[in-house]
């Protein structure tokens, strides 16, 4: 046996394979580097079977070893000569003893196409903030619902922050499907029930929204194709895992770099070391340093494994400059063409995670990128009602609660809307006397002073404040001159009015996002129209302006 100097390189003899060709062990290194990695969490109420089916994923996929599937032979909720799947993920003593899930379980597994991780995160409503950490990472989540119980609080807590952090793609379970005889009518129930659901959350509705029937303890419809359900013509949940984009690691975005840590290990060397955002960066790139607001070039970029000529989002990567600035810990560098906006004052979604309610007389730990500030909540806009979406007025937010607020910090922060990157965009609160994490932070909305004055980024606000609206597609039925009376009228109040004579999906989306009101119509005996997800029969133009009003369109708003 012959062994090279890298690993890549070593030479063993083996006996050739089925079809004949013989192995390459860095031809294997090869194409297991090249698979692409895809971070997914599970969500859902307590006992709708997220363990279960972790346990089965990595049963049927083969990546547990033969001792851990004899370690739990007979424990559990199972018999003799049977095994608790769950157990392979729940892990802590109080886990096993109380059948729940509590910490967040990491587990790793592959197969031919794609490497995972996957994030087991709890249902119970006592450890919703364990969830809300597993699934910030991610970037698909499996949102489980039992089939016998339908769509809980629960399920909607969870699939609501999951869409609240981002995740742009949920793949809804429906679990346990033998145990209502794999009726197609439980499943179709469910579909509609969380369908609607989740078309209530307008922008935060995930764009890629998946409905499979499973059964995580049998394991049908989990990894293999379903022989129970004839009637599902879709694929086996793995092979949807399988078919899902990977996420998109941000790298044409513009460039963000947290600095984490100086390093001075001698007069030779000054570099900043840090997990680059968003974008790429190169030797020779001019950046800007933030909130100092200097500017320099990129001398080079230097990792354990030498000096790279390129490197990009998500990669941790030290960075020296040509020029000596005064820069430290929670500095933020970016791009001087895309810089960041600094502000003291901005608008948030909260996740409450802290059983002592929010005070809104003291201050907080504000945790920000690798930057810590002093801040203060100053109002709550509303709290959301989890069962009904409806957003309420409130003078506090309790445990789990979810709500959006306004922030004042101590010092300025750089820092983008979590929608534009979810790194930069994104914050915890710390109770200063417990030194516990009182509630996790998505930034919506950034102080529009500072806005104008430090980017020329044309901003959804000042899109509103130029036409007095803001941007929604409105679409109408009836007659082509019902249609043409009704963009006249928009026109006539000033309005941005656009009615595209080949509308697609993509150019709505494009031009409501700048602002415009786009108008579509279909000819039909009736006179209706549909603005968001709200079907209405108008006799007149009256009465569409009307509605218009009423879901604060035309005064600035954004449709319910």
């Amino acid at each position: 046996m012959f062994v090279s100097d890298t690993v890549l390189n070593v030479e063993i003899e083996q006996p050739p394979l089925e079809d004949g060709s013989e192995f390459s062990l860095s031809g294997f290194l090869a194409e297991d580097q090249a698979r692409d990695l895809l971070r997914f969490s599970t969500a859902g109420s307590v006992d709708d079977g997220k363990s279960t089916l972790i346990g089965r994923l990595l049963y049927d996929t083969q990546s547990v070893y033969e001792d851990q599937v004899r370690s739990i032979e007979g424990k559990g909720t199972t018999g003799a000569g049977n095994y608790d799947l769950a157990l392979l993920t729940d892990g802590l003593r109080a886990e096993r003893e109380q059948g729940i899930t509590i910490d967040v379980a990491y587990r790793y597994f592959s197969t031919a196409k794609r490497k995972f991780i996957i994030a087991d995160t709890p249902g119970h409503e006592q450890y919703t903030r364990n969830m809300a950490t597993g699934a910030s990472t991610a970037s698909l989540a499996i949102v489980l619902v039992d089939a016998r119980k339908g769509v809980l609080t629960q399920s909607r807590r969870h699939a609501y922050i999951t869409a609240l952090l981002g995740v742009r793609h949920i793949l809804v379970a429906i679990n346990k499907m033998d145990l209502v005889d794999f009726e197609e009518r439980v499943f179709d129930s469910i579909r509609a029930d969380f369908t609607a659901f989740f078309d209530q959350l307008g922008d935060l509705r995930p764009p890629n929204l998946k409905f499979v029937p499973i059964s995580a303890l049998t394991g049908e419809n989990v990894v293999r194709p379903t022989t129970e359900m004839p009637w599902y013509a879709g694929t086996s949940l793995l092979e949807l895992l399988q078919a899902a984009p990977a996420a998109d690691a941000g790298t044409s975005e513009s460039f963000r770099f947290p600095v984490q840590r100086v390093l001075r290990p001698n007069l030779d060397f000054r570099g900043f070391a840090g997990q680059i955002a968003a974008g790429t960066i190169r030797p020779g790139d001019n950046i800007m340093v933030l909130p100092s607001r200097r500017t320099t070039t990129v001398r080079s970029i230097v990792t354990f494994d030498g000096d790279l000529p390129v490197a990009q989002a998500p990669q941790s990567v030290t960075l020296t400059l040509t020029d000596e600035l005064d820069i430290s810990r929670g500095d933020l560098i970016v791009s001087p063409e895309s810089p960041v906006v600094t502000t003291k004052r901005f608008s948030a979604s909260l996740v409450w995670m802290d059983e002592m309610p929010l005070d809104l007389t003291r201050r907080y730990t504000l945790k920000h990128t690798s930057r810590t500030v002093q801040a203060q909540v100053t109002a709550i806009q509303y709290r959301l009602n989890v069962e009904t979406l409806e957003r309420r007025a409130a003078a506090t937010l309790n445990f789990n609660d979810i709500g959006l607020v306004d922030i004042k910090a101590i010092q300025a922060l750089t820092a983008d809307n979590y929608s534009t990157n979810r790194m930069t965009g994104s914050f915890v609160l710390i109770d200063p006397v417990t030194n516990l994490t009182a509630a996790a932070g998505m930034i919506r909305e950034i102080n529009g002073e500072a806005n104008s004055v430090l980017t020329n980024t044309v901003s959804t606000a000042d899109r509103v404040a130029r036409w007095g609206h803001s941007g929604v597609h409105i679409h109408i039925t009836g007659p082509a001159v019902f249609a043409d009376t009704a963009e006249r009228a928009l026109f006539l109040r000033g309005a941005f009015v656009v009615r595209p004579e080949r509308p697609s999906r993509e150019t709505i989306e494009d031009l409501a996002a700048a602002g415009a009101l786009v108008v579509t119509h279909n000819i039909s005996d009736s006179q209706t129209v549909t603005v968001g997800n709200e079907h209405a029969t108008v006799a007149n133009i009256d009465d569409l302006l009307h509605l218009l009003e009423a879901h604060s369109i035309l005064r600035g708003g954004s449709p319910r």
